[in-house]
């Protein structure tokens, strides 16, 4: 009798499993033929789900499906501009009539980005945590009414613990603070930030907590932003997190390379709105009033413009920038990232600006903190090689800084890596620059990076044993997750 129950039992389990099967593998398909707008991706996730029954669905659940996209719009009220703006932008080239192109540029910029063009800023480069941190620090300890702050990453020690003091002091005189840190930043060091912040009572909120089956199903999904904003005057972006690996003076264990900066003027309260969304979507919290977004003076020559980025409403506007970017270039393109994973398209648009003439030059860090990066983005290299790009690894201490130029004109800086997950994944913000001072400083870091640099040819690559190029091939399939 008993085995003849086990025998139904185990009948009874199998039917089971194959609907589960059946469920997962009809499931699973029809929403990566419905809903994944890119066709690898789709290939890719189909190919997963077939032949790796349940916990390919599984896997795919928790990696390949953007659960943000439709909430975007509710965290973006307070009668903000949310729409695609369609005015053609002021031109800030009026005294360089002969540049179509960057005007065309610009008017692109003004209609993918939600924010529009704002004239008179200035914005101040800030090398390495020992010139980035101190200037934040001084700025939070003079905010008088409001101090906006958000960070992938922030640590409690260290420097961290200077950002706290002067935190917790700043809520004590009366400023309404608020700092945001990313549930996956986090988890970088212990005791978290949001703990420490608590304690002291400063109002902090996670993005996207760690809560297990929430966060299980959306830990793809990052807020990689750096913002801070005090009086809604004065602002630092760029994608310096809040670490004492930034302090190179301090001679850390794991230094890091980094660049910041600070921004004046009119742009000022684009980064804020950018934090009010986010925090708002994380707490139901509202910023909004003259405390918040005052009247913001001119404050130099600097013609800027917000560009959200986010697996929302803002999905793929970056790669959208860059390659309105690329294409607009006539002399000369650079490109300084620490992640250098392109999607196909942006790898053509580099590609035939080679080809058509443009001086492009590219530096990356030979000895990269995720090493399956570099790995991956060696197999990348000949393509865009034969066509004419240039690219320069610098052995030195490992770089996290992330800027573009183009002609001498034209400059991107913020938070976004030329890679998968910045690009597609993550919540960015950067500001695209017209100003010809900034692009010549930035372009002058980056030939002194170039000077530091080993240049690579492609018989390099063809010269390397196959165990380095089987390694290289493997990390490539892992690309949409690096």
């Amino acid at each position: 009798m008993f085995p003849q129950f086990l025998t139904r039992l185990d009948a009874v389990w199998q039917f089971l499993l194959a609907v589960a099967e059946a469920f997962a593998l009809i499931g699973g398909l029809a929403h990566v033929v419905l809903r994944q707008r890119n066709a690898r991706a789709a290939g890719f996730w189909a190919v997963i789900i077939i032949f790796v029954p349940v916990l390919g669905a599984l896997f795919y659940c928790i990696f390949g499906i953007n659960r943000v996209r439709r909430s975007g719009k509710k965290y973006r009220g307070g009668g903000w501009k949310t729409e695609v703006n369609r005015a053609v932008p002021p031109n800030p080239w009026e005294k360089h009539p002969d540049l179509p192109e960057l005007r065309r540029l610009a008017t692109t910029l003004s209609r993918i980005s939600r924010y529009e063009f704002a004239l008179g800023n200035r914005i101040t480069v800030l090398r390495s945590g020992d010139e980035a941190m101190p200037a934040m620090i001084e700025v939070i300890r003079g905010a008088r009414r409001t101090l906006a702050l958000s960070s992938y990453i922030f640590e409690a020690k260290g420097i961290g613990e200077k950002f706290v003091d002067e935190l917790t002091a700043a809520q004590k005189r009366g400023v309404q603070v608020r700092v945001m840190v990313d549930g996956a930043g986090t988890r970088y060091s212990w005791p978290t930030i949001t703990s420490v912040l608590r304690a002291r009572g400063v109002t902090v909120a996670k993005f996207m907590p760690a809560r297990f089956i929430v966060r299980l199903l959306s830990m793809n999904l990052r807020n990689h932003r750096k913002i801070l904003v005090a009086d809604g005057t004065i602002g630092f972006t760029g994608g310096m997190n809040i670490r004492p690996g930034n302090m190179l003076k301090d001679n850390p264990s794991s230094p890091v390379r980094d660049m910041h900066f600070q921004v004046e003027g009119p742009v000022v309260r684009q980064l804020q709105r950018a934090f009010a969304e986010d925090w708002a979507f994380c707490t139901g919290e509202v910023l909004h009033g003259e405390d918040w977004y005052p009247e913001v003076q001119p404050a130099g020559g600097t013609a800027a413009i917000g560009i959200p980025d986010g697996p929302d409403e803002d999905i793929e506007v970056m790669p959208k920038t860059i390659f309105a970017a690329i294409n607009a270039a006539r002399r000369e393109i650079r490109v300084l990232t620490p992640y250098f994973l392109p999607d196909e398209q942006i790898q053509w648009a580099l590609n035939l600006a080679a080809l058509r003439g443009v001086d492009v030059k590219i530096i990356l860090p030979r000895h990269n903190n995720i090493p399956p990066v570099r790995w991956a983005s060696r197999t990348i290299y000949p393509a865009l090689l034969d066509r004419g790009v240039r690219i320069f690894e610098n052995g030195g201490v490992f770089d996290h800084t992330k800027f573009m130029t183009v002609d001498g004109l034209w400059s991107l800086i913020g938070s976004t890596n030329w890679d998968p997950r910045s690009l597609r994944l993550n919540f960015e913000f950067n500001l695209a620059c017209f100003d010809e001072s900034l692009a010549e400083e930035l372009n002058a870091d980056f030939q002194r990076q170039m000077n530091e640099s080993t240049e690579i040819f492609s018989g390099e690559l063809v010269a390397a044993s196959l165990g380095e190029r089987v390694r290289d091939g493997i990390a490539r399939l892992f690309m949409p997750f690096l």
